[in-house]
Formats: structure tokens, sequence, C-alpha cells
């Protein structure tokens, strides 16, 4: 059986993550602040325009991350309300939608910081002057790199 124990355990861990998001959103906000200025400062069309584009989807992203994890929130009040009301099954439907809603939200979350990494290498090949910031060519460039300085030796 439900009860009230059961469905508070996901209002922490949800208050969290909201917050979690909530700095995410922040700290997207100031980035794309930055870029706009380094934009009108240099007008740089590679790296920016791949990281404008990087952006927009992760805000994306964001947006659907806050309004899955708002869903998921709402179902477990609604979840505390049926509980209250001694509609077992309600409860239970509602409890069962909310830890979806969070585990949607969580999977969206994985995401959005798959493109935040992909983003910081981008940042970073431009300052290396490397055209891919794949790391498998890197790997590959930095080994054949110590292959010919050893077969020179």
């Amino acid at each position: 059986m439900i009860t009230y124990n059961t469905a508070a355990l996901l209002f922490p861990a949800i208050s969290l993550i909201m917050l979690a998001y909530t700095n995410r959103f922040l700290a997207l906000a100031a980035l794309v602040r930055s870029l706009h200025a380094k934009y009108l400062e240099h007008n740089k069309e590679g790296v920016l325009h791949g990281q404008i584009g990087n952006l927009r989807f992760r805000l994306k992203l964001l947006r659907h991350m806050q309004g899955v994890g708002v869903l998921s929130f709402i179902t477990c009040i609604v979840c505390m309300y049926f509980i209250y009301l001694e509609n077992t099954l309600l409860a239970e439907v509602c409890f069962a939608l909310s830890l979806l809603f969070f585990a949607i939200s969580l999977l969206i979350s994985f995401v959005e910081i798959q493109l935040s990494n992909k983003a910081l290498e981008l940042e970073l090949s431009d300052m290396e002057g490397h055209n891919d910031p794949s790391l498998v060519k890197y790997l590959k460039k930095t080994f054949d790199q110590r292959k010919r300085d050893t077969s020179k030796k």
C-alpha cells in the first residue's frame, strides 16, 4: 500500500534536480550572452556558429528537462492528494507517472550533458587549432606522431 511517506520520498529528489536544472539554465544563459559578445567582437564563423547551434538545441533540451521535471512534481502532489482521499489505485498510478516523468527528465539531462561536453571539446579544439574535436582522431594523431618520432630514432 502506498503511503504519504512513499510519495514524499520524491519531493527532495525532484526539488534538488529542479535546482540543478535552474543552475544549468543560468550557466547556459551566461554562455549565450558571452558568445553573443564574442560574435559581435570577432564574428568568427567556424567554432562560433557550431557553438550557437549546440546552444540552441541544449536550451530546447533544458526547457523539456524542466517541463518534465515539473510534471513529475505535480503528479507527485496529485498522488499525495489521492492518498489523502484514500484512493489507492489513483495514488499508485500518479506515483508511477511521477517516477516515469522523473526518469524521462533525467534521460534528457543526460543527453544535454553529452552535448555540453561536445561544446567544450569544440572550444578546446579551436584553441588547439584542430578542426575536428573527435577524441578518436586526436588519439590517432597522437599515436601516429609518437610512431613517427620513435621511427626517426
